[in-house]
């Protein structure tokens, strides 16, 4: 969700009623801890702050700990730990799923950081902070037996909850759904330890199908469709609580003018391009023209610009502005 994780995109979100949690994007320590020019736009949390889960990555486990200070400070519900990006860009680094590759002694070591600082951050604030873990299955040549252990390490250095992308490191949409089957397992075998489900939710549907293979979960943390529908959250609140609907009728064109104004607003101007690219490279997909339309979008020229080929597509293609929930 690099990319996509941020106040512009929450605040579409939340104005459909918004979900449980929001992971930010990942927020590498050391540049956090050295005051990078672009990592005060990573901590704005204006958009329901009590929800954020603060999403930190890097492949120095004493930088990792010093940044969960700096992130407590702006509340939240917690700090979560990547160690499920399989990006070549991210895992080359030390980082991401690197961290289920290492010896677990040096895994081990930052949970063990990451737990005690999270703790001091508690007595300091007189809260709790809740800690986490975003993982996958591992290497290609993973066997549960390997990723339990890892598991029980986590959970025996402190971590309270794990999200579970159950494909391999380079398994991505190679496997027509994740194994459920493992998340399930884990959600069994450690029933003190809160289990996330990740993975090729996109619907209702789809959803209703990871419950059934995985029921001991206690949520499950839907990524890029998101950014396709952004009240996905609400239709699934409404199918497995009863929620009722906070909008009944979406306007599509609206949603996306909402977006480039939100992305002005909140993000550095070096930041436009690649966040309404990123954004609309999904959110495109749902429309019959989809392509075209995404591709008018990618090529970006400014945020007027923008706002200019959304009205022109909806201009065009009148019947596809309003669905109904």
């Amino acid at each position: 969700m690099a990319t996509l994780s941020h106040e512009a995109f929450r605040r579409i979100t939340e104005g459909f009623g918004g979900c449980h949690e929001y992971f930010t994007e990942m927020i590498n320590a050391t540049s956090l801890l050295n005051n990078g020019p672009w990592e005060k736009f990573y901590l704005i949390n204006e958009t329901a702050p009590e929800k954020i889960v603060w999403q930190l990555t890097g492949s120095d486990a004493e930088k990792i700990a010093e940044a969960v200070p700096v992130v407590c400070s702006r509340g939240g519900t917690g700090v979560d730990l990547n160690m499920g990006c399989s990006a070549p860009q991210i895992y080359k680094t030390g980082a991401g799923i690197a961290w289920m590759l290492k010896d677990i002694s040096e895994t081990e070591h930052l949970v063990s950081l990451v737990r005690n600082r999270l703790d001091e951050a508690g007595r300091q604030y007189g809260r709790k902070f809740r800690f986490s873990v975003k993982c996958r299955l591992g290497d290609e040549d993973y066997t549960k037996e390997k990723f339990f252990d890892f598991i029980r390490m986590l959970y025996e250095n402190g971590v309270e909850l794990v999200t579970l992308h159950a494909r391999t490191k380079k398994e991505k949409c190679v496997r027509t759904v994740p194994r459920y089957e493992i998340v399930e397992e884990l959600a069994l075998k450690f029933p003190a330890l809160d289990v996330y489900v990740n993975g090729s939710i996109k619907d209702v549907s789809s959803a209703d199908f990871a419950l059934k293979k995985c029921p001991s979960v206690k949520g499950m943390m839907i990524a890029r469709q998101a950014a396709v529908t952004p009240w996905i959250f609400s239709l699934l609140d409404r199918y497995i609580n009863g929620t009722e609907l906070k909008v009944s009728k979406v306007d599509r064109m609206q949603v996306a003018l909402d977006f480039a104004d939100y992305v002005e607003k909140y993000q550095p101007e070096e930041f436009y391009r690649t966040r309404i690219q990123r954004f609309f490279a999904y959110y495109c997909t749902q429309f019959f023209f989809g392509h075209l339309f995404s591709s008018e979008l990618l090529n970006y020229k400014s945020i007027e610009d923008t706002k200019k080929k959304i009205e022109g597509y909806f201009e065009r293609n009148p019947h596809e502005r309003f669905i109904e929930l």
